[in-house]
Parts: structure tokens; sequence; C-alpha cells
């Protein structure tokens, strides 16, 4: 992503530290600053227009696109996000901005037919560069009187040439419609329309783009390698057929099913024995359509332009049907019937670009409709499903069903917490991660599930089960929804999901049919060390090396267990599955169950050495911001509301008071809280970032707090993600190394968070990247 700033006054100019002419001026110089980025449709040239503003004029803008390409702004027609800019208006009423890309179509030149010879030439004969057939003629006469004949013309009207279309390097079949003379250079021009076009359109090309028609097919034995040949090739699949390209032959293969060729594709006119530009080498299919390529002078026209000459076959419009007229295709034609017959009774639809007979449509027309803008009933709205102003939006029929929406309980469903969005998404590592994630040391706890999913360690908010059928489970989470659950910490009995019906809106339901090894259940079975095995179930032969399980436990499963927590949910670490199998359970139903057991070089939160882990690191649980505010004014409201005799509430207040004294030692505890040595040491190595250090050393609340702040403060300003292979610029900002050589390719040199001019030197911070790389150990898995 990248950020600008829009020269505005509001954004660039302090009104208290400036005059209002100073101001002006200001304003005036920022806003010539805007540029954009102009490119032909082919994307073979483009060009940065500078010196603009959103309020540039389209026929301004023309202007200075003319000057860049050498084209006239009567033959450009420009299009950005879809729409056509249109003389009139201005860049901002399209909303363009900052290096906005608009891309540019050039319209070919007229030229005159052989109709036009008795039309009346205009005055001023030396301006026009179309020149008409007698007038070359005497042109070419007067040549060759002073040049000893040194100019003269190969190809005359109406003769069947190879052209070659300058946008694609490739060669059409053509015919000549016009030749004239350059006034510049006094090359002779030829006007060649290419057949099977859809627009009968004619291009100006060079004497280097004609020759003749290539009419003479060789046979395997005749190629030879290195000879310069005309083939079929599709560049985008590879196995299909494409156009005609010349291709220099590299390579010969005779197999006992089918002849090989190889060779590099030519674009255009270029000498493939010098550095000339050439595609890599390319499988030529259609080894019995090789043509040999005919050379000016060496072909009698008049054979070429026999009309017994079969056509070339080249890329067919629709790869379905391959445009063959009597298969019906709905592809290219009606999509309903797929017949081609009367095309001029089908009407395409503005939305889908599918084609329609009338006849087919439901309820079928009559008449091509009068309106601009058409769309089939798959792509109309229907005017009954739109919301009008003031009225109540209308419920899905999944929504009907639910026992919020047809229930007569005033409870409101959308307070709950599995019902609360995430605020943020953790981007350090993907969703499909085994392992830990960066930055989460095991005791990590949270209020609320959500929080952990925002954290990345548990991403679903409601299932206990996060996972793949096709790759395996990433985490789960013991909240003692399952009677058949044991914990023994170490180690733990985890039984699967399914087998209970949970139609209308229910979160949980007693056991009401057997459980299958589908979906979550594969998923868990995917990680044991052991092959899938649906009715028996498997045992790992070495099981820490199944794939690993991020576990954590909730306190709602306090009263099943003595490891849960006493608050919230808590990551106790990596678990491998030793085991699977079905059982039938307490339900009297079958269920799936697995043995889980823990592999992580990090001690239990529960055992002595966890708890000195989380108090060294200043572990707590963590809180939705906002909420302790909001939980201690509901209180407030509560015993304001409430019948309990003043005498009582002065007791709960020094209660309160006491606890809050009690609770004061822990909070300067926290407030002394040092990093590890290990991490000091790396910090102060990196000098570029000194001043961040120190304000992020200073005044540590926890561990957690710790790692909050270096993700905010090293986060890069395009990708909006922690900085990966860091580059710390002459002004102290970080940027990825792969996000600044992307804007260097697009032309911006400058910063990306304060427009500083930087260097192209793209150096790494290894000291920065090291410290990251401690604090966030794997977070370049998502790189």
């Amino acid at each position: 992503m990248r950020v600008s700033f829009a020269p505005n006054f509001s954004q660039w100019c302090v009104v208290d530290h400036y005059k209002f002419d100073d101001c002006k001026e200001t304003i005036t110089n920022l806003s010539s600053k805007m540029w954009i980025q102009v490119r032909t449709m082919d994307g073979k040239k483009s060009t940065q227009i500078d010196k603009i503003s959103k309020l540039t004029l389209i026929e301004d803008l023309k202007a200075k696109i003319a000057g860049e390409f050498g084209v006239s702004a009567e033959r450009q027609r420009l299009f950005f996000s879809g729409k056509q800019l249109e003389n009139g208006h201005t860049l901002f009423d399209y909303n363009v901005g900052l290096n906005a890309l608009i891309q540019v179509m050039f319209r070919i030149e007229e030229v005159c037919s052989p109709k036009d010879k008795n039309k009346k030439s205009p005055k001023k004969k030396e301006n026009n560069n179309i020149v008409c057939k007698e007038d070359l003629q005497v042109k070419v006469n007067e040549a060759d009187d002073k040049n000893n004949g040194a100019l003269a013309s190969q190809f005359k009207v109406h003769d069947k040439v190879d052209a070659m279309d300058p946008t694609m390097g490739a060669w059409f079949e053509a015919v000549i419609v016009k030749v004239t003379q350059d006034d510049i250079d006094s090359k002779l021009c030829y006007h060649a329309q290419f057949e099977g076009y859809d627009e009968n359109e004619v291009l100006k090309l060079k004497e280097s783009e004609v020759r003749p028609r290539a009419r003479m097919i060789l046979k395997w034995d005749e190629i030879t390698v290195g000879d310069k040949v005309m083939a079929n090739y599709n560049s985008d699949e590879p196995k299909e057929r494409g156009f005609w390209y010349d291709v220099v032959v590299t390579r010969k293969e005779n197999k006992r099913q089918a002849n090989i060729l190889y060779g590099k594709i030519l674009l255009g006119q270029f000498d493939y024995r010098k550095n000339g530009d050439v595609s890599e080498e390319c499988r030529i299919i259609f080894v019995d359509e090789i043509f040999k390529i005919e050379k000016s002078g060496d072909v009698n026209i008049s054979n070429a332009n026999d009309e017994n000459i079969e056509k070339r076959k080249v890329k067919p419009d629709c790869s379905h049907c391959k445009d063959d007229p009597t298969k019906s295709c709905k592809e290219c034609s009606c999509c309903v019937c797929g017949g081609k017959h009367q095309p001029e009774r089908q009407i395409i639809c503005d939305e889908c670009e599918m084609a329609y007979h009338l006849d087919c449509l439901n309820p079928p027309l009559e008449s091509i409709p009068d309106e601009d803008e058409w769309y089939c009933p798959e792509c109309r709205n229907d005017p009954t499903e739109i919301v009008q102003v003031g009225d109540k939006l209308k419920s899905s029929k999944r929504k009907q069903k639910m026992a919020s929406t047809s229930g007569n309980s005033q409870r409101d469903w959308g307070k709950g917490m599995a019902c609360v969005g995430r605020t943020k998404i953790c981007t350090l590592v993907p969703s499909n991660h085994f392992g830990p994630v960066p930055g989460v040391p095991v005791g990590s706890a949270w209020r609320f599930r959500v929080q952990a999913s925002e954290a990345g360690v548990h991403r679903p908010h409601v299932s206990g089960i996060h996972g793949r059928e096709t790759e395996g489970a990433y985490s789960i989470v013991l909240a003692g929804g399952y009677e058949d659950d044991l914990d023994k910490g170490e180690e733990f009995f985890y039984t699967g999901s399914g087998g209970r019906d949970l139609s209308g809106n229910k979160r949980t339901a007693e056991q009401s049919c057997d459980q299958k090894l589908t979906k979550m259940n594969r998923a868990l079975a995917k990680n044991c060390n052991a092959k899938i095995d649906d009715k028996n179930g498997g045992e790992a032969e070495n099981w820490k090396e199944g794939k690993p399980v991020r576990v954590l436990r909730s306190s709602k499963f306090r009263k099943h267990s003595k490891f849960a927590p006493e608050e919230g949910v808590r990551y106790d670490g990596i678990y491998k599955i030793v085991k699977y199998w079905p059982e039938k359970g307490k339900s009297g139903f079958v269920v799936w169950r697995y043995l889980l057991r823990r592999d992580d070089p990090t001690p239990p939160p529960w055992s002595e050495k966890g708890k000195k882990l989380i108090k060294d690191l200043g572990l707590t649980v963590q809180y939705p911001e906002g909420y302790l505010e909001a939980q201690e004014k509901k209180e407030a409201e509560k015993a304001k509301n409430s019948k309990t005799p003043a005498k009582e509430n002065s007791n709960h207040k020094r209660k309160r008071e006491k606890d809050a004294t009690s609770e004061t030692p822990q909070k300067k505890s926290k407030n002394v809280y040092s990093l590890p040595d290990e991490v000091l040491s790396s910090v102060e190595k990196d000098m570029l970032n000194k001043k961040t250090w120190n304000e992020l050393t200073s005044g540590l609340v926890n561990y957690q707090a710790f790692l909050e702040s270096v993700k905010d403060s090293f986060m890069c300003i395009c990708c909006q993600e922690v900085v990966f292979a860091p580059v710390t610029t002459k002004c102290v900002h970080n940027t990825c190394k792969a996000c600044l050589s992307r804007a260097f390719k697009a032309g911006l040199e400058t910063c990306p968070v304060c427009r500083h001019d930087i260097s192209k030197d793209l150096n790494i911070n290894s000291e920065l990247d090291a410290v990251l790389r401690m604090l966030f150990p794997g977070y370049e898995a998502g790189r």
C-alpha cells in the first residue's frame, strides 16, 4: 500500500506561522507537484506526466501526452477505472489521484482508398502524409531521375503480403490498400488491411514490416538448426494454437511417436545474431505447419496472389468451439441455447457480457431495447429487494430460521463476545501456520476468545478446532464442551467434534449421533504421524515427528481440570498427537478420541518454572481496550440503583480500597520490568534506531506491551506489516527492502514516509533484522 498526502491547504500549511499570501503561493507550488503514469494499451510504452494538478483539464493533459508520444490530441483516447476521459472535465471529476495510471489508445491515421482517386485533393498537399497512387508514381519518377532509380516500390495495391502487427510482433496475412511516401525521410510506407480482423482498420507499416506472403510448407528434413522460419505459437497457452512468429530453430528431436522442434521466438524485426529481443527456448507444437520465410525479390508476387493458396490457421476467437460455425457454443453464442443462428437478434448483457437470443429470454423480447444499458435476468437487480430510505433491512432465509429472529426473547444477541468482529488480524504468519506464533510466549492469557483470534493463536471465535481437512489442525481449545475429555496436564484425551444437533442457533447440545472422521476430526488425524484409517484410527510410530498443534485452555474447563486457568483463555504451548481411535462415549454414541502429549521446550504455565517465567515476563490477562473502564462504570451504576443500605455500601467500598491497596506492590513490580540481557545487547547494536529503542525500553510494563510497541514502531508504511529485511533510510525510517524495490521500479526515489530523497542503495540493517528475528522468531514464514 502506498501512502501519499494530497496537496491541500490543511495538510501542508499552518496559518499561525505563515501569511495568507505565502500559504497561497505554497499551495500553488505544491499543486503542480502532482504526477500520474500514462501507458499505452499494449503496455509497451509508458511515461510519467508531472507538473499537473487535480484541476487540470483533459484537453491540457492530452496536449502533454502529445508532447511525450508524438501523437496529436485528436487521435488520443484516455481511459481510467473503466471510464473514458472526455474534454471539458478535470482530473478531479474522474477521481484521478497521485501516481494514478491512465491508459491511452491511439487512433490510426485515415488513409484514402482507391475509390478516393476522383475526390478533390487538399490544397496543401505537402502537409499530408497520404498520397494517392498517381501522385506517388510522379514522386517515384522524380526520385528515379535524381537518385538514379534508388527508390522503387516492390508491392502494389491489392497485393497479398505478410504484414507484422507492431503491437504484437506477429505476422498476419494482409492486403496492400495504399502505398505512400513519408515526407520526412522520403521512404515508402505501405497501408495494409489485415485479413480476418473484425474491424476494417488499415495500418501504416514500414518497408521492413511487409514481405511476400509465405506459401511454402517446409518438410521435417528441410528444417535445420539455426534456420529462421515462420511457425505458430501461443505465448499464453503453449499447447494451443496461437499467432505466427519468426522462429530461430535451436533443437530438433526425432521421437518414435512424434517429432519435437524447439526454437526462440523473435518478437518483431530483430537480428537474432546480435543482442536482439528474443524469448527463451520454446517448443513448437505444430511441426507440420512450418513455413519458409519469403524474402523480397525471391518470389513472384503474382504467384503469391494466387487465390488457391490456403490461408494459415490462427488462434480461434473462442477456445471452446474453435470458431466452428456448425457447433453449438454457449460461450461465444447464446448462453441459453448455444445456437449461432440469427446473430442480429442476439443481445449482450452489460454486466456478465453473455449473449442471449431475444426469444430465449424469460420473458422473451420482441426487439432490442432502446436503452443504453441492458442487463440479463441473472444480473438485473430485483426492485423488491432494494431497501428504500427509512426501510428496515430484510433478513436472509438463514437468519429467519434463527431463534433470535423467530423467538419472543428480549435478549440482545449482539452483545456476546462471540459476535464481536476482530479489530485487527495477525499478519506475522499466515492463517495456515503450524507451530508457535511469533511474539506470543507460553503463558499468554486473554479475557475473551476473540483476543486470542486477533493474536493469531486460535483464529475461530467459537469453534474448538482450527484446521483444514486437507492439511491438518493448527490449534485447539480445551473448554469442557465434551464429557469424554480428560486432562492430565502434560498429556490429555481430547474428543472430536460433531454428532450434535445445533440447529436453532444452539451453542451446545447433547450427543445425538455418531461422530465421523471428516472435516475437523480428519484434520486432527492428519497431524498424527500415521496413515489415515477411517475405521480403526492409527498410532504414531514416532509421535514427535507429527505436526504441531497449539493448545489453549479455557477457564470454562476449570471445573473438569486443575490445569485450566482461573480467568479467560491461556496458551499452554505445543502438543502433538500420539494416537487417535473411535470408541463409544459416555453418551452411548461413537466419538473419535485423540491422545495429545506436550512437546514444548518452555515449561508449562502451571509448573513452578512456568509461573516464574510468567512473572519474569510480566504476563497478565489481557483485556480489550476500554473493557475495565466499562466494567467499573457498570458496577457504579448497579450500586447506585441497588436498594442496599448505605452502611453495607460503605463496607464494600472499604473492601475495594483494601483490595486496591494490596495490589499496589504488584503494580510497582510491573513498572520495574526489564528486558533479558540477550535482547538488550542486540538492541544496543542497532545504532541507527537508537532513539526509537530508547523510547521503547523506557518505562516498560510487561513483555507483551513491549512487543506490541515494537510492532507499531517498526511497521512498514507500504505493506502495513512488521518490516522484513529492513532498510533504514537517511531520514531514519524503516521500510521493507521489497517494498522499496517496487517503489524504485515505479520511478519513486523518495522515502515513503516523509518524501525525503533517498539513494538506490538498498542496504539491509542487519542489526535491526537480528533483533526482529529474536523477538518474532519465524515471522518471515508469511513473507
